[in-house]
């Protein structure tokens, strides 16, 4: 299993904020479908003022690479992805065109390495 963190910023509008939300309490199912057969096993999103923090879980044969390929040959993924730039604001540092930015792991922190001290 792999495991991958990524970030993304809300547009700073309250409102903005809880229409975003309430979408994602009635995600279409077809993104959902697009999801797992892309190989994710598990995925959350957590947010903290309007920055967006997601944790996915996935199996070994999964590719950030083939997950954006499948997306852009999926008209109903894209036709979200659309409706979701009107909540959606790149981080400063993304590339141009880049959602999602993958984070980098700096620390870790295993209990099982603490009972061999």
């Amino acid at each position: 299993m792999k495991r991958y963190c990524l970030a993304l910023d809300l547009a700073g509008d309250p409102d903005l904020i809880a229409e975003y939300e309430r979408c994602h309490r009635q995600v279409w199912p077809e993104i959902k479908k697009s999801i797992t057969d892309s190989g994710v096993l598990q995925m959350e999103i957590y947010r903290t003022g309007n920055r967006l923090f997601m944790i996915m879980e996935t199996d070994d044969a999964f590719s950030l690479q083939r997950k954006a390929d499948l997306d852009l040959a999926n008209a109903r993924v894209q036709e979200w992805e659309e409706l979701m730039w009107k909540y959606q604001r790149p981080l400063p540092w993304a590339k141009n065109g880049e959602k999602w930015v993958l984070l980098e792991r700096i620390f870790q922190l295993d209990a099982n390495d603490l009972n061999q001290v």
